[in-house]
């Protein structure tokens, strides 16, 4: 399949980084402009990410779908916080709604603070097997043609049947982590695996993690989407000049308990994820072409946190290391988002694009 980009819709123009909907909330006519630039920029895929605190992420999938015509939501959603059924029924919906355009990311929950937020008491591990028993019963419901039935570890129902089906059959499935939980959750269940951006080898590490996983329960290997923040500029000079001005907003922000009162976690990260981000950045704030570690330091390794910097040439040379160890999906959205977003469209995904259709010239004369 070909390599697609990832971006992620913001809700709010108030705030960037960790908080970006924690000032008021929901700007419709910039979650409007934002959607509709993304379409016109030529992403492929949204991610619409899910917080206790944010916007409903299923109503502001279905406003991404209703107001674009190509790009793709992804819609975070959490195991736990609605019955299964009820999530198989919705989200066919929401995909009869876009189009068929619709893929679901299951989100597992990495931090005990946050999923008590919403009353989920089980462990990491627990969270994981209901999300490997959460994905069954969407495919089971999805797919069939008459009444079902469940009695699992975590649900148990009777004869459920949903009229709306997903436009293809299935909606996909993205899974995410950095933990052997997830990788043997997304290795056995996911379309799709998601990781977060560490440098070449630990992120090679990762996917044959994965892919060893689907390879030991015989199903094809999920696709791997790996996500960064680019900090862009004319030159490299000029782009690494952002990057530390970038930084001092971020700090700034990290200090600023009001900004972050809902979504701030306290000490260490419980999540593997923002771990291993924090021990990388421990090693090095630079790695390979251009992988910067700082921003994940300044929010605490809060979600997606690692910048690529550089010249749009250098972030696409970048971009296609990565291309190169097996990830099709690139997320990249910026710490200024909706500007970002258009400058990624103007400057880096024609660069990348263009070499990809270079080589496939190649490949096909040889």
């Amino acid at each position: 399949m070909p390599v697609e980009f990832i971006s992620a819709v913001h809700t709010d123009s108030g705030a960037s980084g960790p908080a970006a909907a924690s000032r008021t909330g929901l700007d419709v006519d910039h979650l409007r402009r934002y959607a509709r630039a993304l379409d016109d920029g030529g992403f492929d895929h949204t991610l619409v990410a899910y917080h206790s605190a944010s916007p409903d992420a299923f109503q502001i999938a279905q406003f991404v779908a209703t107001h674009t015509e190509r790009v793709r939501p992804i819609l975070a959603h959490r195991p736990g916080v609605i019955f299964p059924t009820h999530a198989a029924r919705a989200l066919a919906t929401l995909d009869r709604i876009s189009d068929g355009r619709l893929t679901v990311h299951i989100i597992s929950g990495g931090s005990d603070e946050e999923q008590h937020r919403e009353g989920d008491y089980l462990d990491k591990r627990e969270r994981y097997e209901r999300s490997d028993e959460y994905i069954q019963i969407l495919r089971k419901v999805w797919q069939a043609d008459g009444p079902v039935s469940h009695e699992g570890e975590y649900f148990r129902f009777e004869g459920y049947y949903s009229d709306v089906k997903p436009v293809n059959g299935l909606v996909p499935i993205s899974v995410g982590g950095s933990s052997q939980d997830a990788y043997r959750v997304g290795g056995q269940q996911g379309d799709i695996f998601g990781l977060w951006g560490e440098p070449l080898k630990e992120t090679a590490e990762q996917i044959a993690a994965v892919n060893a996983v689907a390879d030991a329960a015989g199903r094809p290997r999920p696709r791997i989407w790996v996500s960064f923040r680019p900090i862009i500029a004319p030159t490299d000079e000029l782009a690494w000049e952002k990057a530390h001005r970038t930084l001092g907003v971020l700090k700034d922000q990290a200090q600023n308990t009001e900004l972050l009162r809902h979504y701030r976690t306290s000490g260490r990260p419980a999540n593997v994820g923002s771990q291993r981000l924090l021990d990388i950045a421990e090693r090095g704030e630079v790695h390979d072409r251009c992988l910067w570690t700082a921003p994940a330091v300044a929010t605490n390794a809060a979600g997606a946190s690692t910048a690529l910097v550089g010249s749009p040439e250098t972030v696409a040379k970048a971009l296609l290391d990565y291309v190169d160890i097996g990830c099709d999906l690139l997320s990249i959205r910026g710490y200024d988002p909706l500007n970002d977003a258009i400058d990624y469209a103007r400057y880096v995904l024609p660069l990348v694009r263009q070499e990809l259709a270079h080589r496939a010239s190649a490949d096909r004369a040889a």
